[in-house]
C-alpha cells in the first residue's frame, strides 16, 4: 500500500516543528516541503542586526542537512492557490497533489497606509534589518520614529514584541555610543495601551521603562500616512528622519484564490484542533491561521511550534480516519530584549507574570538560539 502524501507549505517555524514531528510519528510518509527557497530566516534574531549583535547572513539557515535527515522531498516554488478543497496545491511551478495538507507559509503586512515606502519594516527580513543598520549608522542627529500596527479587521493580527525590542536596542546601542543626546526616539501607537495583549502589568512595565529611558511617547492617535519629514497621526504630526513601522497582519497573499473559508482578517479559519474549517485533512499552523482562543493569542515563534505539534498529531490521525484529540496550549512567552538585558513576559488562560529586567534574561535569548539553530548547522 502506497504511503501517504503529505504537503507542508512554509519554511518557517511552524513548518518545520510540523516536519518534525510527523516523521517521529509516521516513519513511512512520504512528506514533501513547499517553500521558494530551501532555507530557515531566524526572525527572533532580526531584533539584533540592525545594533550589530548579529550579522544578517548567521539568520539564514540552509535546510538541506535538516531535509535529508528527516527524509523530506524539498519543492522549490511559490504557492499560488489551491483546488480540489485542497488536494491540490497549485504553484508557479505545476500543480501538487496530496493526501493531507499543513498550511504553514506565514502571513504578510498590510502595507497600506499612504506613503509606507517611506518606512523600514524590520519584521520583512535580513535585507530590511540590514537596511536599517546602515540608515542607523549614517545617522547624526535627529529623530527616530517607531511604532507597529494592527489588523482592523482582526485586532490581534499584529507583531508587537520586536517593535519594543528594537526601540530598546537602539536606545542601548545610542547610548554606548555617546550619541543618544544627539538623537531621539519617539514610540508611537493607535492604542493608548500598546502591547496590551501581553498583559497589563506588561504594558505598565513597558511603558515605565520607555519613561526612564526618555523615549517620547505619541499614543491614542491612529496613524494616517507616512512621509520624508515624519509621521501623520490623528493627534498631530511627529518629526522624523528614520520611521521604523511595523503594519498589522493579514494572510498569505493567494488565500483568496484557495476556495477556503478565510477569517475577517484574512487568515485560513481553524477549530481548536488546528483544522481548517470546513476541508477535509487540511491544517493550518502558525501566522496563516486564524485559531479560536482569548483575543491576547499571540503570531509568534513559540505559538507556532505548539500549533504545529497537535496538527502532526491529528493529522496522523485524520489519514487513519479517527477524530483529532490534541488542541494546542494557549500560551505567550517573550523575552522583550535590550541588547544588554531583558524582560520575561509570560502568559497562558489562567495566569500573567511579568519579571524585571535582567542581564540573566538576554543571555537566555541568546542561549535559545544557538540551541535551535544547532539542528541547522551541523
Amino acid at each position: 500500500m502506497t504511503s501517504p502524501q503529505i504537503l507542508i507549505l512554509g519554511a518557517g517555524f511552524g513548518a518545520l516543528t510540523a516536519v518534525r514531528e510527523l516523521r517521529r510519528r509516521a516513519p513511512d510518509a512520504r512528506i514533501s516541503l513547499v517553500a521558494p527557497k530551501a532555507e530557515f530566516v531566524y526572525l527572533p534574531s532580526l531584533i539584533w542586526i540592525p545594533t550589530g549583535l548579529r550579522q544578517g547572513k548567521d539568520m539564514i539557515l540552509p535546510l538541506d542537512t535538516f531535509l535529508k535527515d528527516h527524509a523530506v522531498e524539498f519543492v522549490a516554488g511559490r504557492v499560488t492557490g489551491l483546488e480540489d478543497g485542497g488536494r491540490t496545491v497549485v504553484t508557479d511551478q505545476g500543480r501538487l497533489a496530496n493526501d493531507a495538507l499543513v498550511i504553514a507559509s506565514g502571513a504578510r503586512f498590510i502595507k497600506k497606509l499612504p506613503g509606507i515606502e517611506h518606512a523600514l519594516t524590520l519584521c520583512e527580513g535580513v535585507a530590511s534589518a540590514e537596511a536599517i543598520r546602515a540608515r542607523l549608522e549614517k545617522l547624526t542627529s535627529g529623530r527616530i520614529a517607531l511604532g507597529f500596527g494592527g489588523n482592523p479587521s482582526e485586532p490581534s493580527a499584529m507583531r508587537g514584541g520586536p517593535m519594543f525590542e528594537l526601540l530598546f536596542g537602539i536606545d542601548t546601542w545610542l547610548r554606548r555610543q555617546g550619541r543618544r543626546d544627539q538623537v531621539e526616539l519617539t514610540f508611537f501607537n493607535a492604542a493608548a495601551e500598546p502591547g496590551k495583549r501581553l498583559g497589563t502589568k506588561a504594558v505598565s512595565g513597558l511603558l515605565a521603562e520607555m519613561g526612564r529611558r526618555r523615549i517620547d511617547t505619541h499614543l491614542g492617535h491612529k496613524p494616517l500616512g507616512f512621509s520624508d519629514k515624519g509621521v501623520d497621526t490623528e493627534g498631530g504630526h511627529i518629526n522624523a528622519d528614520l520611521i521604523l513601522f511595523m503594519p498589522g497582519l493579514t494572510g498569505p497573499a493567494w488565500a483568496a484564490d484557495s476556495g477556503l473559508p478565510l477569517s475577517p482578517g484574512g487568515f485560513f479559519k481553524a477549530d481548536e484542533y488546528c483544522r481548517v474549517e470546513g476541508a477535509d485533512r487540511v491544517f493550518v499552523a502558525g501566522d496563516s491561521g486564524s485559531f479560536p482562543g482569548p483575543d491576547w493569542m499571540p503570531k509568534q515563534a513559540h505559538m507556532a511550534d505548539l500549533q504545529a505539534k497537535a496538527v502532526a498529531e491529528n493529522l496522523l490521525l485524520a489519514l487513519a480516519g479517527k477524530a483529532p484529540v490534541a488542541k494546542p496550549k494557549t500560551e505567550l512567552i517573550c523575552i522583550v530584549d535590550t541588547m544588554d538585558s531583558g524582560i520575561l513576559v509570560y502568559r497562558d488562560i489562567k495566569r500573567s507574570w511579568v519579571l524585571p529586567s535582567s542581564r540573566l534574561f538576554h543571555w537566555a535569548k541568546r542561549f535559545f538560539e544557538g540551541h535551535y539553530l544547532r539542528a541547522f548547522r551541523r
